[in-house]
């Protein structure tokens, strides 16, 4: 089976087309960056917009890589949240207007799923179970997977995600947007250990996360009177060292509680290489093993969604051509999706 993937869910445009057996046949992928830079953020609208205007081109650039044809496409996976809604509405209007002009099923899936099954597609993936690190600029989560559908969450933040502190703290300090790569790579000219910041509910016992106080502590100390520009390396390097250490932290004491030995990371802040290397190490340790998706993949991207639709739909999970449904969710919980079932037309 062919699956069209479809991801529009904030600021990145992407297109994907997957096929079972053979894998990811082709993706294209358009960042809005530069749209945005100016704002210090994204701004919804621009981001809808731009996205009408980018699809076309993409899902033609994607149909020209792989050889393939709209005749070719046997299904439609497309992100139908969480994200912001205007930009949603773009891709799940796109995705199914496809399925009623090709008669081909069409299946709106879970972004976060999307991230979360995402390192399954690199050439040595994982096996269920696992622990999955999601960690993103909206969300830091652990969770255990046991199969397609099937998430236990074991802890998240009680408030600014790992990728949110990062940009909100970039910002602080006088970085450009995006704030995230940006600061990491200030980081790599710091040395942490000069500026003593706090490492958030690290002995919390338990799997959930806080970072706005890290945030708040930044704050304070760019605000000393001493403070000066060329502090700013080794603030950066101090405040990735803290978020660092607390994710590595409790992902591994996730791997000690379910007994497995295998932690996935996805989203992101997974790009970091700070952190991958210090969880790498962690692992070892433990004679665990750390899987990460493709660098390409980390971000938001059309390859994750079209694969997650050809699990789902791999594994028995149907549904009519369009059948009446046009529905995103902008605030939807992985806790809510299930395992695939076979569901026939919506009402």
């Amino acid at each position: 089976m062919r699956v069209l993937g479809i991801e529009t869910s904030c600021d990145e445009t992407g297109v994907a087309i997957y096929e079972t057996g053979r894998g990811l046949l082709g993706h294209r992928l358009h960042s809005q960056i530069d749209l945005h830079a100016a704002y210090g953020g994204v701004v919804p609208e621009l981001a809808s917009r731009d996205h009408i205007r980018r699809l076309p081109l993409l899902l033609r650039e994607t149909l020209e890589v792989t050889g393939l044809t709209m005749g070719d496409i046997d299904a439609v996976a497309y992100t139908a949240g969480p994200g912001l809604a205007g930009a949603l509405l773009v891709g799940a209007s796109v995705a199914e207007s496809l399925g009623v002009a090709l008669d081909v099923p069409v299946l709106p899936v879970h972004h976060l799923e999307g991230h979360l099954l995402s390192p399954l597609l690199s050439a040595t993936p994982p096996s269920f179970p696992f622990v999955a690190l999601l960690v993103s600029g909206g969300h830091t989560q652990l969770m255990r997977v046991a199969g397609v559908g099937d998430y236990t969450l074991l802890g998240e933040t009680v408030d600014d995600a790992a990728g949110e502190a990062f940009d909100k703290t970039a910002k602080l300090i006088g970085l450009g947007y995006p704030g995230g790569p940006a600061l990491a790579k200030l980081a790599q000219q710091g040395k942490p250990g000069r500026f003593k910041l706090p490492r958030p509910m690290l002995h919390s016992k338990d799997f959930d996360f806080s970072f706005s106080g890290l945030k708040t502590a930044v704050l304070t100390a760019a605000s000393a009177p001493d403070f000066v520009p060329e502090d700013r390396a080794d603030l950066a390097a101090e405040f990735q060292a803290a978020v660092v250490e607390v994710l590595v932290a409790k992902s591994m004491a996730a791997l000690k509680h379910t007994g497995l030995k295998q932690l996935v990371v996805a989203g992101g802040v997974g790009a970091n290489l700070a952190l991958r290397a210090q969880l790498d190490a962690a692992a070892a340790k433990r004679k665990a093993r750390v899987f990460y998706p493709e660098l390409e993949l980390c971000t938001d991207n059309g390859a994750m969604i079209a694969f997650a639709g050809a699990l789902r739909f791999a594994a028995g999970e149907t549904v009519e051509p369009a059948a009446g449904r046009f529905a995103v969710r902008p605030r939807w919980s992985l806790q809510d999706i299930r395992p695939p079932v076979v569901v026939g037309p919506a009402d």
